[in-house]
């Protein structure tokens, strides 16, 4: 199944000025801007945060990427590897999932690929997780 053709919602190691982002997003992207994921909270990972599902929880801020269409399916593909994500593979650290974001600039919800915490991991972050209070890695 050929997933749909959405932006990007990053909220760690690919936002502008983080380590990742210049790698794998420079040169590929059409928009960059702000925006915030509700019903989620995050937690502090080994070097990169996770994204967990939380009616009523977060925000979560981050980026609204949106891909130059020449280049989606090689940047798709590059991310889904990135996070080590295979569709179906129970050994999944994250899962790419379509969700609602709120662009910041108008409050405007579009939809958007958003890696977040696989079900097995979002246990575990839960009950032991260094949970980021501010919803926001760059302040954290």
């Amino acid at each position: 199944m050929i997933p749909e053709t959405l932006p990007f919602f990053v909220y760690g190691t690919l936002r502008p000025g983080e380590v990742n982002h210049d790698l794998f997003l420079r040169g590929r992207v059409r928009s960059e801007a702000p925006g915030r994921l509700p019903d989620a909270l995050l937690y502090d990972g080994p070097g990169y945060p996770y994204a967990v599902a939380e009616p009523d929880g977060g925000p979560v801020f981050g980026e609204l990427v949106t891909a130059d269409p020449e280049d989606y399916d090689e940047l798709l593909a590059a991310l889904d590897e990135l996070e080590e994500f295979t569709p179906g593979d129970p050994r999944n650290l994250y899962e790419r999932v379509a969700h609602e974001v709120v662009r910041a600039a108008d409050g405007t919800a579009v939809r958007a690929w958003v890696y977040m915490a696989a079900p097995s991991v979002a246990v575990r972050l839960r009950a032991h997780g260094k949970l980021i209070e501010s919803g926001d890695w760059l302040t954290r």
